[in-house]
């Protein structure tokens, strides 16, 4: 027997087994097709129940193969990754179950009319309306609040990392994580006492007050965490030559980090955009349209979801109105962070070759 032979022979005893690329895909079908008969022969008419059977099945279907071709430790590696992907579908599967229910039960009455026209007298139990008014009442007071929220919540990032030592730095750092946790209805109710000592009516400029309050420590976090991902070497870099500390930051550390702070920006309007009880609390709500917000009860679109559906007794034309503005939210929610995707892009610095 030649050399080479050998060599080969001995390679091919040496090498492990291996299971087929395809073999996953294969145990997860058949995770399925059991898990819904198991599902259907005990009676359980629940589809929730249906995936967790079947998902269980295909985590212990893979370390039973795994276990019989590949050997235990491999099999373990194995089911890891089979639990990272049911986490994965987990999460998934709950979020396209809304967007296609929103999406499905929002488009019936969702159209240009709609979009441009407000309650007026229209009454709950009648057909059409629009929301206009909400979309009016939730971009200004949205706006509003940005602006008095992010300018704060960044400055105070900028303190924090580039400033921040001694006492007031870890008090400012206790009552940020402090804000992180307060309920909405807290912030609602702390603008409505002030309202109350000086005997002033619902207005959006107060709900902004209020959203701004929630928004300020998410801004605050998530710009403290992208300006300490800055390299610190370009910071002394900058100082070497001369640079003041305040131009450093201006110059150097901010537009390196635009892209994450407004991103984390973004993601505080998304949150405050959707919130329900400050809203209620402090602008009242409105059927017609009110272009001040400094002046008279205003509409949102939070809120217009909410009373449209509380009237609606689960059917009926307020039902399909509750719908579409759910889905009108979720979109202008989307474009805001598909606007403030194409900012961190276009702010970016740029790196030459």
């Amino acid at each position: 027997m030649s050399t080479a032979a050998v060599t080969d022979k001995r390679h091919s005893t040496l090498r492990a087994a291996s299971l087929p690329r395809w073999t996953p895909w294969v145990i997860a079908a058949g995770s399925l097709v059991l898990g819904i008969g198991i599902s259907m022969a005990a009676g359980l008419d629940s589809q929730v129940q249906w995936g967790l059977i079947a998902a269980v099945l295909f985590v212990l279907g893979t370390f039973g193969v795994a276990a019989r071709v590949e050997g235990r430790r491999q099999a373990k590696d194995r089911v890891a990754t089979s639990l990272v992907w049911v986490a994965f579908l987990l999460a998934v599967v709950p979020l396209v179950s809304l967007i296609w229910v929103t999406v499905v039960r929002g488009v019936k009455v969702l159209d240009v009319y709609f979009l441009t026209h407000s309650m007026g007298v229209v009454a709950d139990t009648e057909p059409g309306g629009g929301i206009y008014h909400a979309i009016i009442g939730s971009l200004e007071q949205v706006g509003l609040a940005t602006l008095i929220g992010a300018p704060i919540g960044v400055l105070t990032a900028i303190y924090l990392v580039e400033y921040g030592r001694g006492r007031l730095a870890k008090a400012v750092t206790f009552f940020v994580d402090v804000m992180t946790g307060i309920p909405s209805i807290v912030a609602g109710l702390f603008i409505l006492s002030l309202m109350l000592i000086f005997e002033m009516q619902p207005f959006g400029f107060a709900g902004s007050l209020a959203l701004a309050i929630l928004m300020m420590p998410v801004v605050v976090r998530s710009t403290e965490e992208m300006l300490k991902l800055v390299p610190n070497e370009l910071r002394e870099a900058s100082l070497a030559l001369g640079v003041p500390k305040w131009r450093t930051i201006l110059k150097v550390v901010l537009p390196t980090s635009v892209g994450g702070i407004t991103t984390g920006i973004m993601l505080a309007v998304a949150r405050i955009a959707g919130e329900t009880a400050p809203v209620l609390l402090l602008v009242f709500g409105n059927p017609f349209i009110n272009n001040n917000p400094f002046e008279g009860a205003q509409a949102s679109l939070p809120l217009y979801i909410y009373q449209q559906f509380a009237n609606s007794a689960g059917s009926g034309a307020a039902f399909d109105r509750a719908w579409a503005a759910s889905l009108t939210l979720i979109a202008f929610v989307m474009i805001l962070n598909l606007v403030a995707r194409g900012i961190a892009r276009w702010k970016a610095p740029k790196t030459g070759r």
